[in-house]
């Protein structure tokens, strides 16, 4: 599984910043609005010192983490589900990532522009998610009365399509982002199938110091079901958490494979069986499953080090010695920090 999020919001908010930051490459970061017009994408790899121990251990010629690719999106200003700016261009874009990073400027005005001329990272937040609503709206609207023509024949599919995606439209016509609606609702195919931007995980990223955040914003980003981090851009925080806040906004864990040719990280959702996260190294794994040998990663460190000197193959019959791996077949979830050998026809 691949991670990809979409650095989005108002221009001169400090999403460049942030991608520059993340990726270490050098994008355009103008003080004018959509400096950025493409996608800048940067691949980040996840923060995981488990990676590195288990491949110490193994002497792996290879270490491979898992990545998060940024998408660093041009700016957006009202009007753009209108085509307004670069409107149609930006939310195309929004379409192709699993979660969005909205930036806000919640630092004090300064030399740098804001669109709006004034700071105010509860408007901003408005202008950037009724955005979002307004064209997802727009998708809704289209699906909706072709269902209707369709269902007019009673075929019974066609009827519950219609009326899951009728509950989507009523909730955007109010003002909700479709993440709010219950799971059962967005599971339904006809609303995946929309993609809507709305149905994105989102997390908010608030660019100024603690000073500069108020408790209004704070508890407005909670009743919008999201989460948070404040991080001033222009010091030198380090930005391993929102990776990994991302992780856990979207249910998502790391499980490993180690020997000497390589230790990589495997990224899956909670609650994924074993065939489907074999499934992610290979997907012949999956189809031929037979069962899975899985080992907590310190337990198989301790192994490792219980052996004068060790390598990936002797930590693991340590353990097996010591009865701390375990055989899982076809119904066991996936633990995070599990590491696994697949056994396969």
């Amino acid at each position: 599984m691949k991670l990809s999020m979409g650095i989005v919001g108002l221009p001169n908010v400090g999403k460049s910043t942030l991608f520059n930051l993340l990726t270490e490459q050098q994008v355009t970061a103008a003080n004018y609005p959509f400096a950025t017009i493409d996608p800048n994408i940067g691949v980040v790899a996840v923060p995981d010192e488990r990676v590195s121990k288990l491949a110490k251990m193994s002497h792996s010629a290879k270490t491979i983490p898992a990545i998060v690719e940024f998408y660093d999106i041009a700016g957006l200003v009202k009007g753009a589900n209108k085509g307004e700016g670069l409107g149609n261009q930006f939310l195309a874009h929004i379409r192709d990532v699993k979660a969005i990073v909205q930036v806000v400027r919640c630092f004090p005005a300064g030399e740098i522009i804001h669109i709006e001329n004034t700071i105010d990272p509860l408007r901003d937040i408005g202008i950037v998610n009724t955005e979002l609503i307004l064209k997802d709206l727009e998708s809704v609207e289209k699906r909706v009365q072709k269902l209707e023509g369709e269902s007019k024949t009673g075929d019974k599919n066609k009827l519950r399509d219609l009326a899951a995606v009728r509950k989507v439209r009523d909730a955007l016509a109010s003002g909700l982002l479709a993440n709010r609606l219950p799971k059962e609702t967005l599971h339904e195919p006809a609303v995946q199938e929309l993609n809507l931007l709305t149905a994105k995980a989102q997390i908010y990223l608030l660019n100024g110091e603690e000073k500069d955040v108020n408790t209004e914003l704070k508890e407005e980003i909670k009743k919008l079901g999201s989460d948070y981090l404040i991080f001033n851009l222009n010091g030198s925080a380090s930005l391993d958490e929102l990776v990994k806040k991302a992780y856990k906004v979207l249910g998502l864990i790391s499980f490993f494979t180690t020997g000497e040719d390589e230790t990589r990280s495997w990224t899956v959702e909670r609650g994924t069986k074993a065939p489907q996260a074999a499934g992610v190294i290979h997907t012949d794994f999956e189809k031929k499953f037979i069962r899975a040998e899985v080992i907590a990663w310190d337990k198989l460190l301790e192994a490792g080090a219980l052996l004068r000197e060790s390598s990936g193959g002797q930590a693991w019959a340590a353990a097996k010695q010591k009865g701390w791996m375990r055989l899982e077949g076809k119904d066991y979830i996936v633990e995070d920090g599990d590491v696994m050998e697949i056994r396969h026809g």
